[in-house]
């Protein structure tokens, strides 16, 4: 799938169908003049609802979809004939999709699994029809109920991709190189920062058939807290992740310092991001020779006390059968 393909922000405006009319008519037939009231109650409106598909990946068939309607309800009908139901509307969408009021911001609830359906504007119920409102003193009301309007909402559908691991760090430390070499993903690649601008979803193949599910996110800058970079478009993809992969290169001038800024970035944006599982790995170390790996060893001992960290190069593909081991290890810990 194409970088302008990848939609993960959309906006609709919906409305389910009006409720019908209930019917005023009175019963008439051969040889019966005055058979009393006979109106059959209207048909409920159309409901817009929105529904689970695992089988879709992005927003994308909704980027020109403004408008949804569904359809409304029949008028009721003699001989106490009720009328149909409004046609009901259903909006696919991928799972982890957010749906939220557009004028409030209000969370109204979250698509996670597969067929899971919420009804996002209820249709107008049908009026009542004359035959329930025939009474002992009314045994010929002329009158029915009309059928309740549908209901309008302008929401906002927010993807946040579901991946089982991650990776995070700064533009151009090699988290597309790592996602190609571990998945048959294929990201763009360049040696300038920002060449992901959408996240970039990989499987990875593990022993025995088994895989897991590696997120490329574009590079978190200091401040994308606040919006700067590219903000909260891509922070809000880390929160699904169980495990964060912290991706810093060993070229990096202080590597500790560099992981606290991306720390500190997820904890301004969302403080319970920092209770996941979490991996550092250094990336790019086919540059160190084993003297000056084991001098940097020894200071990040010291600097990531009781945290895990690992050396990698994907470029030279060292360390990723070691990786793949640790990250399913967590995974299923």
């Amino acid at each position: 799938m194409t970088e302008g393909n990848f939609v993960d922000y959309v906006k609709i405006y919906a409305a389910s169908g009006k409720g019908g009319k209930g019917s005023s008519h009175l019963h008439r037939e051969k040889f019966i003049e005055k058979g009393g009231p006979d109106g059959g109650d209207g048909g409920r409106g159309g409901h817009v609802i929105i529904r689970g598909n695992k089988n879709l990946w992005t927003l994308f068939h909704l980027k020109f979809l403004r408008h949804v309607k569904a359809g409304h309800g029949g008028d009721g009908g003699s001989s106490r004939s009720t009328g149909a139901d409004g046609e009901d509307k259903f909006v696919e969408v991928p799972l982890g999709t957010v749906v939220k009021d557009k004028e409030t911001g209000e969370v109204l609830f979250e698509i996670t699994d597969d067929g899971e359906t919420k009804i996002l504007a209820k249709g107008g119920k049908g009026g009542l029809g004359n035959w329930h409102f025939r009474s002992s003193t009314n045994q010929t009301p002329r009158y029915a109920q009309p059928g309740i309007p549908g209901e309008e909402v302008d929401i906002i559908l927010e993807l946040k991709v579901l991946a089982d691991v991650g990776l995070v760090g700064f533009p151009n430390a090699g988290k597309s190189t790592l996602l190609s070499v571990l998945t048959s993903a294929k990201p763009k690649i360049a040696d300038y920062p920002f060449t992901t601008l959408k996240p970039n979803l990989g499987i990875v193949a593990y022993r025995d058939f088994q895989s897991f599910v590696i997120a490329d996110i574009p590079g978190i800058i200091e401040g994308a807290a606040e919006g700067k970079g590219l903000g909260h478009y891509f922070l809000r993809h880390i929160e699904r992740n169980s495990t964060l992969l912290f991706l810093i290169p060993a070229d990096t001038e202080d590597i500790k310092k560099e992981y606290e800024i991306l720390i500190d970035e997820l904890r301004r944006y969302n403080p319970e991001m920092l209770d996941k599982d979490k991996l550092i790995v250094i990336s790019k170390c086919d540059m160190l020779d084993d003297e000056l790996q084991a001098e940097m060893k020894a200071e990040l001992d010291v600097a990531f006390k009781g945290l895990n960290y690992m050396f990698i190069s994907s470029v030279a593909q060292q360390g990723l059968t070691e990786l793949k081991d640790k990250l399913w290890k967590m995974l299923n810990s």
